[in-house]
């Protein structure tokens, strides 16, 4: 009763924020993701013991993210009728909580290795829910590449599906780290709060649908601007909460400026950022080096990444 599932992380790109449904882990409203590889989580998952435990790294993980882990797990065992505990294993090949949707690859590695370690036979759909109550924005990376989460009001509705794209090889996102550790948890709870929660919600619908159609034509400029520009409307609703988090450190800005500066003479780089202060600069394979080189010349470390498929199973345990 072991298995090992390899999944990648996800950048945001028509992002959600709040939850309608913090118990099922249900979102506001859909939202739209591209996954980034060869950045990845490996977690490989035995049942059989007394209790859960759970290492990322080699550490254990704190008290938050064992109560989300349990609860993917108990939704595996009542499915499989298994009544023992899980070790769980795992690794990531970039840093987490720094905005780079770890969370996401962590909980679909986890839902894809526990499913298949406890032999349950499931859909990809199925897996898709299953990973989403370990984090929403994990049912996308279970699903893999562009994908939309459906935000619906039931349990089993609620899931990843993969939107087909016209441009996934010649796509490059420059990573500029800014190693500012973060917990969107917390930022999710207060989002409902900020007075521009609600024109939020009114902007969405029109994004999800500009989005769709952007990733579906390949057009890179009409889709990373979307992105570009959502992210500035996350972080104004962010910032404007009860506790006014805002979460971009001053280079982050200079990360825009680089994005905004190059982009005026006339490279395609745009700028995106989930809730961290760690910054995508999504651009095309020609100018990717060049970028890499702006972001390093800040002092910052830089990683160039392409999309990323869907999370598998692999054959490679991590004990």
């Amino acid at each position: 009763m072991k298995a090992t599932a390899r999944a990648h992380p996800i950048q945001g790109l028509i992002k959600y924020h709040g939850l309608r449904d913090e118990a099922l882990n249900i979102p506001y409203h859909d939202s739209i993701s591209m996954c980034t590889a060869p950045s990845k989580t490996e977690t490989t998952v035995e049942f059989g013991y007394e209790t859960d435990t759970c290492l990322v790294n080699g550490e254990p993980i704190d008290e938050e993210g064992a109560d989300r882990v349990r609860t993917v797990l108990d939704r595996v065992r009542r499915r499989a009728g298994i009544d023992s505990g899980a070790r769980v294993v795992s690794r990531n090949t970039f840093a987490s909580n720094v905005g780079l949707g770890a969370s996401a690859s962590a909980f679909a590695a986890l839902a894809v290795a526990a499913a298949n370690a406890a032999d349950l036979d499931l859909s990809r759909r199925e897996l898709s829910v299953l990973a989403r109550h370990g984090a929403p924005s994990a049912a996308r990376s279970v699903t893999g590449g562009f994908s939309r989460l459906g935000a619906s009001t039931t349990d089993e509705q609620c899931a990843g599906s993969r939107i087909d794209a016209g441009f996934d090889a010649e796509i490059r996102t420059v990573v500029g780290l800014v190693p500012e550790h973060k917990h969107t948890s917390h930022a999710h709870e207060q989002a409902p709060e900020s007075h521009l929660f609600d024109s939020r919600l009114a902007y969405i619908h029109d994004a999800l649908a500009d989005m769709q159609a952007a990733i579906s034509t390949g057009d890179f400029d009409a889709a990373f601007g979307l992105a570009e520009q959502d992210s500035i409307s996350l972080l104004a609703v962010t910032m404007t909460g009860p506790e006014n988090w805002f979460y971009w450190q001053p280079e982050t800005v200079q990360l825009w400026n680089v994005a905004t500066r190059l982009r005026a003479d006339g490279v395609p780089v745009y700028f995106s950022a989930d809730t961290g202060a760690t910054a995508y600069l999504n651009t095309t394979s020609d100018h990717a080096e060049r970028i890499a080189g702006e972001v390093e010349s800040l002092g910052l470390e830089s990683m160039v990444w392409r999309v990323g498929g869907p999370a598998r199973c692999i054959d490679d345990h991590l004990f």
